[in-house]
């Protein structure tokens, strides 16, 4: 028996990578992602044909492996040379962050020394980490350190997810009461908190859709009007969403009064900020949030206004027990993990037991550059983001929605021949055709819209110039074919 598992271990070091095998293992990845980078700047924003993703499956796990260069380069040619970019500062579509280089080092980081941050006991360090970033993120936004809760999350679904589960419990929430529950929020409202509402079992819930402004705001005399209903009717208002900086159209609703009319009601209110929350760093920007400060949970996504890779989100809520009433679970064979120790792990406060450690993706990068450099990169998407809406303005064929509050606004193409959607449609093909930058779309009262959203740390001046030239060509094109 010794003889065959001495064999077995011979065979299984090899998954180590020892020092020499390791070195060049390293080489062939940093030479990859230094051409990768160095080329970026050229490269398109997106790439419509499909057809080299294909490869993946026609390479097939076989029992020895492959060397790294041969998976790089299949790599390279079936997920890099398709689809959009994301790290390249000509996606402005969707809500793009970049992945910025010190964040894949802490990842790197994080996964060669495979720290559990899951729990205290088995880390402290770790869970210190993202304890440390989570009491940033409530110093920034008015949390108070010594009775709010958080947690590190994958990003903004399961944040707001874990924050409409807090809310149903904290309101003891149950299937007798669903009929006459009511949820409140708008046509803004981002999809994934319709997701959350039914994943948490609340879709057999009331949902009022309140109505918009012109502005595309939520409506606070509907919403009001709507609550007054609802209370007359005998029906129990809960819980009220509001947008700080909605992905259509970039609008941050006015908190303050939704805080107002969530007390005047008992409601929970809960804001997502995944897109808009890190503007609020900036002095000259916390005007507009006002109220955030009072939400009873709140969520934020690092990889949107702090450029870290995907996968990164945040949920802050107000008293940290209601994130413990959820979450909180002592297992027979978790004991010693929480014999004497005080500390809460992350483990207690959100549905994660076995996580990644994604603290050091950002706890890196702020000791590294400071803080000051990601203000100054949101100041520069907020001025690039109003200079190409002045461009668009001096364009007479160009319909353009609400001006910018932040870093999203929507735009259409103005036709006399053809029917509006249909025409926005074909030069919003012909500009992913093209490629060279990436812009998204949406539906607006039926009507579809073309979408600029400028936050890619990578994207500056010579990629906003380009957008704008595209767009004359496009369209020059499209009236004279």
């Amino acid at each position: 028996m010794r003889d065959e598992i001495l064999k077995l271990e011979k065979a299984v070091l090899k998954l180590d990578l020892k020092e020499k095998r390791r070195a060049s293992f390293n080489a062939s990845i940093v030479n990859y992602l230094n051409e990768f980078i160095d080329n970026l700047s050229e490269s398109k924003g997106f790439e419509n044909d499909f057809s080299s993703s294909k490869e993946i499956f026609s390479t097939p796990f076989n029992d020895n492996g492959y060397p790294i260069d041969e998976i790089l380069q299949l790599f390279n040619r079936a997920v890099n040379s398709n689809g959009i970019q994301p790290a390249s500062g000509a996606h402005i579509g969707y809500i793009p962050g970049g992945g910025i280089p010190a964040a894949a080092y802490g990842d790197f980081i994080a996964a060669m020394t495979n720290k559990y941050s899951g729990i205290y006991y088995a880390n402290p360090g770790a869970v210190n980490i993202e304890n440390h970033l989570l009491n940033w993120f409530a110093e920034i936004f008015g949390f108070n350190k010594d009775s709010y809760g958080g947690n590190l999350t994958t990003g903004g679904s399961i944040a707001n997810l874990i924050a409409i589960v807090a809310a149903r419990d904290k309101y003891n929430i149950k299937g007798k009461d669903y009929h006459k529950t009511v949820i409140y929020g708008s046509e803004q409202m981002h999809h994934c908190l319709h997701k959350a509402i039914r994943i948490s079992g609340l879709s057999e819930c009331i949902y009022r859709e309140i109505p918009l402004e012109s502005s595309f705001h939520i409506n606070i005399n509907e919403l009001k009007k709507q609550l007054e209903i609802d209370a007359q009717m005998g029906l129990n208002p809960f819980l009220i969403i509001g947008s700080a900086g909605t992905t259509d159209t970039g609008v941050i609703d006015d908190l303050d009064s939704l805080r107002n009319l969530a007390d005047k009601f008992n409601c929970w209110f809960h804001v997502d900020a995944a897109y808009g929350g890190f503007f609020y760093m900036l002095d000259e920007y916390k005007e507009k949030f006002i109220g955030i400060d009072q939400a009873d949970s709140l969520v934020i996504d690092p990889h949107k206004g702090m450029f870290l890779p995907y996968g990164s989100g945040a949920i802050l809520v107000k008293e940290k027990e209601d994130l413990l009433r959820t979450n909180y679970y002592l297992a027979n064979y978790m004991k010693d993990a929480y014999a004497g120790h005080e500390h809460l792990s992350p483990a207690d406060l959100s549905p994660e037991l076995s996580r990644n450690f994604r603290g050091l993706r950002l706890w890196l990068p702020l000791l590294f550059h400071g803080k000051q450099i990601f203000k100054d990169a949101l100041r520069e998407k907020l001025l690039l983001t109003n200079y190409i809406y002045k461009a668009f303005e001096k364009l007479n064929y160009i319909e353009l929605g609400p001006s910018p509050e932040l870093t999203v606004f929507t735009f259409r193409f103005f036709s006399l021949k053809e029917e509006q959607s249909c025409f926005n449609q074909k030069l919003l093909d012909a500009i992913h055709k093209d490629g060279r930058i990436f812009i998204s779309s949406t539906t607006i009262d039926n009507e579809l819209w073309l979408r600029v959203a400028v936050l890619s740390f990578r994207t500056h001046l010579k990629e906003i110039d380009l957008l704008i030239e595209m767009v004359e060509k496009h369209f020059t094109n499209a009236i004279n074919s």
